[in-house]
């Protein structure tokens, strides 16, 4: 048995099929005007093609925000997990002998 990070998806659902969506809430946040620097050739290729700036963005900048937050919670509980981790190889699980896998 290994430990994951199911619980820091949001609407994480143990039953669910494909990737979670973003919260209801988030997406009808606030929005504000910025400005970004972006290499010419991908703009105008982006601007070519269709594709919406801010959707893409936003998108991008959630998943890189869950990745970090990942990252983070998995450092903040490497000993953790390391000697969790040490004491099933030691003892196994509560479910070694019920288990058909």
């Amino acid at each position: 048995m290994r430990i994951i990070d199911a619980h820091q998806v949001k609407g994480y659902n143990a039953h669910m099929k494909g990737k979670p969506s973003m919260r209801r809430r988030d997406r009808t946040a606030a929005k504000r005007a910025t400005n970004v620097s972006i290499r010419s050739d991908l703009l105008n290729a982006a601007r070519d093609a269709g594709v919406n700036l801010s959707a893409t963005l936003e998108r991008a900048l959630a998943e890189e925000l869950a990745h970090r937050r990942r990252v983070r919670w998995r450092e903040e509980n490497r000993e953790s997990i390391e000697a969790y981790n040490e004491h099933v190889n030691a003892h196994g699980t509560f479910s070694d002998g019920v288990r058909r896998f």
